[in-house]
C-alpha cells in the first residue's frame, strides 16, 4: 500500500468520525480506527492493520494530527496491552483470543499489566518461583510478584509461572493469561518517590486459570516470555517519532521561558549541554526508525535492546538539565505530596504554559530514575547487545543444565 493511499484511508475515518466531535469519546474513535485497519498497520487485515510496515503508522499518527485536536497516545491509553499484550496475543494466541482481545487492548476498555518479577528472583526471570499446578480443565498457582505496573487497574495479567520443577529452570516455565479480577488476586501499592503507586505487588493464593488461557504449550513460557520482552523494549525504547520531540521539546522551552534569569555565560553552557542532548535523541529516533523499516509484521529482535538501553540514560540526562536549567525553582517539589494511585495516565502530557513545565520537569527527574531498571535493567541491556547482537562471549551460567528444585537459593 502506497503512503497516499495511507494518507486517505486516513482522511475518510476522520470525515466518518473525528475525535474533536462532541460525543465520540476515545473508545469510539479507536474502535473506528481499529475497524479501519490503521490502528497497528502491520497486524493482519481485521485485526487492526494491514500487514504494512510498522513505520508506515507514523503516517496514519501525522495524518490525525494534521486534521485533529486530540490525539491518543498508545502509552497513556493502555502502554503494556499495546506494546506487549498485542503483540503476544497475536503470535501465540487462538483464534477466539485475537478476535477478542486485541480490539479491546487497543480502545484502552481492557487494561493489561506484565507477571515476571518477583522478589526472590531478581533480574533473572527463569529464576522465578511463583508455582502454577494442573487440576482437571485448571492450573492452581499460588507465589508473589513484585513492580507490576498498573495491576491496581488491569483486567488481565501475561503471568509467567513454574509447571516443572523437575527440570532446567527455562524449560519449566509456561505462560498465562489471568483474570486480575480472579478470587485469590491480591494487589497492594508500592510508593515510589514520585509519590504514585503506579507498581504494585501481587500476590496469588490459590488462584485457579482456566488451561485454554495458557499461551503457547506447557514448558514454552520462557519462548513466550522472550517475544513479550522483545516488544517490550522495543515499545519503551521507541523515543519520540517526532524531530525534536519528547523530553527534549520540554527542554528547549524551558531554557527559552526561563533565559532571562541566567547570564550569557550559564546559558551558552545549557545550551551547548541541551545540543548534544538534541543530537542524542535524534539519534535514537533515526535507529528507531531504521530497526522498524527492517520489521514488517513480526516481532522485533535482540536490537530493541539498543533503544531501550539508549533511551533511559537519555531520558535521565534531559530531564535532569530541565532542573538544573530552573535553576532555586528546581529545589523544591511544590506543596500537595500525597500518596496516590494513578489511574493510568502517569507519563505526562506536554503541556504548554511555563508553569506546567516545571511541575513536568521535576515530576519526571524523580520518575525517570526507573527508566535504567523497568523492562529489564540497562546492566542486562548490555549484556543482551554483547552476546546476542555483537555475538561476545555469554556470562558464565553454572545453574543452567541442572533441574530448577536442585539449584540452591538463599
Amino acid at each position: 500500500m502506497k503512503e497516499s493511499e495511507l494518507r486517505e484511508r486516513t482522511r475518510v475515518l476522520l470525515d466518518e468520525v473525528h475525535p474533536d466531535d462532541e460525543g465520540v469519546s476515545r473508545v469510539d474513535f479507536r474502535s473506528a480506527q481499529f475497524d479501519h485497519g490503521l490502528a497497528l498497520v502491520h497486524f493482519p487485515e481485521g485485526l487492526g492493520g494491514f500487514g504494512l510496515s510498522p513505520k508506515l503508522q507514523a503516517v496514519v499518527n501525522e495524518e490525525i494530527q494534521s486534521h485533529a485536536k486530540t490525539f491518543y497516545e498508545n502509552l497513556v491509553v493502555n502502554p503494556i496491552g499495546i506494546g506487549m499484550g498485542a503483540p503476544v496475543v497475536l503470535t501465540y494466541g487462538s483464534e477466539e483470543q485475537k478476535r477478542t482481545l486485541i480490539k479491546r487492548i487497543y480502545t484502552g476498555e481492557d487494561i493489561w499489566c506484565q507477571m515476571f518479577s518477583e522478589p526472590s528472583a531478581g533480574s533473572d526471570v527463569a529464576g522465578l518461583s511463583t508455582r502454577a499446578v494442573r487440576d482437571g480443565d485448571d492450573w492452581v498457582l499460588n507465589g508473589q510478584k513484585v513492580w507490576t505496573t498498573l495491576a491496581h487497574v488491569s483486567k488481565w495479567g501475561m503471568l509467567l509461572a513454574r509447571t516443572n520443577p523437575d527440570v532446567p529452570k527455562h524449560d519449566g516455565l509456561s505462560y498465562f493469561l489471568l483474570d486480575m479480577e480472579s478470587p485469590g488476586v491480591d494487589v497492594r501499592p508500592l510508593y515510589q518517590i514520585t509519590a504514585e503507586a503506579e507498581f504494585n505487588e501481587v500476590f496469588l493464593n490459590d488462584v485457579r486459570i482456566p488451561h485454554e488461557q495458557m499461551l503457547g504449550a506447557e514448558g514454552q513460557g520462557w519462548r513466550v516470555a522472550i517475544t513479550t520482552l522483545m516488544n517490550e523494549r522495543s515499545a519503551l525504547g521507541g523515543g519520540s517519532s517526532r524531530k525534536g520531540g519528547g523530553p527534549v521539546s520540554v527542554l528547549t522551552r524551558i531554557l527559552a521561558e526561563s533565559g532571562a534569569q541566567r547570564s550569557p555565560a550559564e546559558q551558552a553552557i545549557l545550551e551547548d549541554k541541551a545540543t548534544q542532548l538534541y543530537i542524542r535523541a535524534e539519534l535514537l529516533r533515526l535507529t528507531t526508525q531504521r530497526a522498524k523499516a527492517t520489521q514488517r509484521s513480526g516481532n522485533p529482535g535482540p536490537e530493541g535492546s539498543v533503544g531501550k538501553l539508549a533511551q533511559a540514560e537519555i531520558y535521565k540526562d534531559v530531564w535532569e538539565t530541565c532542573v538544573a536549567a530552573l535553576g532555586d525553582d528546581g529545589l523544591l517539589y511544590e506543596p500537595g505530596y500525597e500518596l496516590r494511585r494513578p489511574t493510568g495516565d502517569f507519563r505526562g502530557t506536554g503541556e504548554s504554559s511555563a508553569e506546567k513545565h516545571i511541575l513536568q520537569a521535576k515530576y519526571q527527574l524523580l520518575r525517570s530514575q526507573a527508566n535504567s531498571i523497568e523492562g529489564g535493567t540497562s546492566e542486562i541491556m548490555r549484556n543482551i547487545l554483547g552476546e546476542r547482537v555483537l555475538g561476545l562471549p555469554g556470562e558464565p551460567r553454572v545453574d543452567k543444565e541442572i533441574a530448577w528444585k536442585d539449584v540452591p537459593r538463599g
